[in-house]
């Protein structure tokens, strides 16, 4: 469930506009716009699949590193 970025309320997705509307204060955003707001509100914002992809990096680095 996505969180607006203006006052952190739950956002609902309706279907007939193609937006995400905030049940708190009514923002509307599409999906674009509402990704560019996370990215410029919060700019070490990583998703989900990013933070696997980093941590298999990051474990793969190690499993290969010396072991000792």
């Amino acid at each position: 469930m996505p969180y607006c970025p203006e006052c952190g309320g739950e956002m609902q997705y309706i279907m007939s506009m193609k937006q995400f509307v905030c049940k708190s204060c009514g923002l509307t955003l599409t999906k674009q716009e509402l990704i560019e707001a996370r990215i410029r509100l919060h700019p070490d914002f990583k998703s989900e699949k990013e933070k696997r992809q980093e941590f298999h990096k990051e474990y793969l680095k190690w499993w290969l590193g010396k072991k000792r």
